[in-house]
C-alpha cells in the first residue's frame, strides 16, 4: 500500500520570493496588535485584578440587560457581564469589596441564592474569589515566565547556532505573542492563567518547529558552501516542509475537535494555541528563516566538517 504524502518528495517553492510581502504584513499584524492591547487593554481575569467569579447556567435564553440591571439591583458593586459560549451561559465578574474575605465571600453567596430565585432553572456551577495582592503576584509571574522563557530560548539557540539564530527566534516568538495579544485584545475573551500556560505552549510549539528548521539551514550552510543564501533557505524551507505541515495539520485537527466539543472552561486556551499553532507555522517559515537574511548569515558561517558535495539540482534561483 502505497503511503499518503502530503508534500511531493520534489517540492520546490520559492518562499523567499515573498519574504519582504511577509515582513511588512507581520510588522503590520505586530504594531496594530500592540495597539490594540494599549487603546482597549485586555479583559484580565480574576487570577489578575482580583474579585468574585460567578458562572450560571440558565434553562432558557436571557437577555445580558436584563441579567445586568437585575444584578445591578443587588449592591455588590459594578457587576462585568459576558456571553460564554451562548446567550444561555454567563459569567459574572465581580469587584472585590472592602473589608475582610468574610465578606467576599458573602457577596458570592448572594448572587448565588439569587440568580435561582429570579431564573428559574438556573444552575450556578462556579465561584471564585482572589484577592488583590495575590493576583498581583499572579500577574507579576505569569509576565516573568513568558519574558523569561523567550529570553532563554534565545539565548540557548544563540550558544548552539549563531547569534543571527538567537536574534531570529526571539523576533519570531515576539511576534508571535504579539498578535495573539491583539486577537484578545479584540475579542476581549478573558486572560487567566490559562491563558499564560497556552502562551508558554505557544511559545515552546513555535520553538520546536524553528528549531528544526534552523537545524536543517545549518546541515545545508555546511554542505553547501557556495550556494547563494537566499536559496539556501529556500531548499531547507522546503526540505522541512512536510515535517512541518504535518506536525501544524495534527494539531489543528486536535484542537478543532476540543473547540467543538470540550467544555466551556477550555475554550479560552484551545482558541489561543489553535491560533498559536497557525502563526506560529506562519513565522517560523516567513520570519525566523527571512530574518537570517537580513541579519547578515552567510554561506561561510559554519566551518566544513565534511568533503564538499553537489548542489541539489533547481535549487539554485
Amino acid at each position: 500500500m502505497k503511503l499518503l504524502k502530503l508534500v511531493p518528495d520534489n517540492t520546490n517553492i520559492n518562499f523567499m520570493r515573498w519574504r519582504k510581502v511577509a515582513f511588512i504584513l507581520s510588522i503590520a499584524l505586530s504594531l496594530a496588535s500592540m495597539a490594540l492591547v494599549a487603546s482597549r487593554g485586555l479583559n484580565l481575569g480574576i487570577d489578575f485584578v482580583g474579585g468574585q467569579l460567578v458562572r450560571v447556567t440558565f434553562a432558557q435564553p436571557v437577555s445580558i440587560d436584563d441579567l445586568r440591571s437585575k444584578v445591578g439591583g443587588l449592591n455588590v458593586g459594578d457587576a462585568t457581564i459576558q456571553e460564554f459560549g451562548d446567550d444561555r451561559t454567563y459569567q459574572i465578574r465581580l469587584p472585590k469589596p472592602e473589608g475582610p474575605e468574610s465578606a467576599a465571600n458573602e457577596v458570592v453567596s448572594k448572587v448565588r441564592a439569587f440568580l435561582p430565585q429570579a431564573y428559574p432553572g438556573a444552575t450556578v456551577s462556579a465561584g471564585e474569589s482572589v484577592s488583590g495582592k495575590v493576583s498581583g503576584e499572579l500577574a507579576l509571574d505569569g509576565a516573568l515566565a513568558i519574558t523569561f522563557a523567550m529570553i532563554g530560548i534565545a539565548i540557548y539557540i544563540w550558544f548552539r547556532f549563531e547569534w543571527q539564530f538567537g536574534v531570529g527566534a526571539l523576533l519570531t516568538l515576539a511576534h508571535d505573542v504579539s498578535v495573539i495579544l491583539g486577537f484578545f485584545a479584540v475579542t476581549q475573551l478573558p486572560v487567566d492563567l490559562n491563558i499564560v500556560a497556552a502562551f508558554l505552549a505557544i511559545i515552546g510549539y513555535s520553538l520546536n518547529d524553528t528549531v528544526v528548521i534552523f537545524d536543517r539551514i545549518r546541515e545545508n550552510l555546511r554542505k553547501y558552501r557556495k550556494m547563494e543564501i537566499v536559496s539556501l533557505l529556500n531548499f531547507s524551507l522546503n526540505e522541512t516542509l512536510s515535517r512541518t505541515i504535518v506536525t501544524s495539520l495534527a494539531i489543528i485537527i486536535a484542537l478543532t475537535v476540543l473547540l467543538a466539543l470540550g467544555p466551556d472552561v477550555l475554550f479560552g486556551l484551545t482558541v489561543a494555541i489553535l491560533l498559536g499553532t497557525v502563526i506560529g507555522t506562519y513565522s517560523s517559515i516567513y520570519i525566523s528563516a527571512p530574518s537570517l537574511v537580513w541579519l547578515g548569515l552567510k554561506p561561510d558561517s559554519f566551518l566544513r566538517h565534511e568533503s564538499d558535495e553537489e548542489e541539489p539540482s533547481g535549487a539554485r534561483a
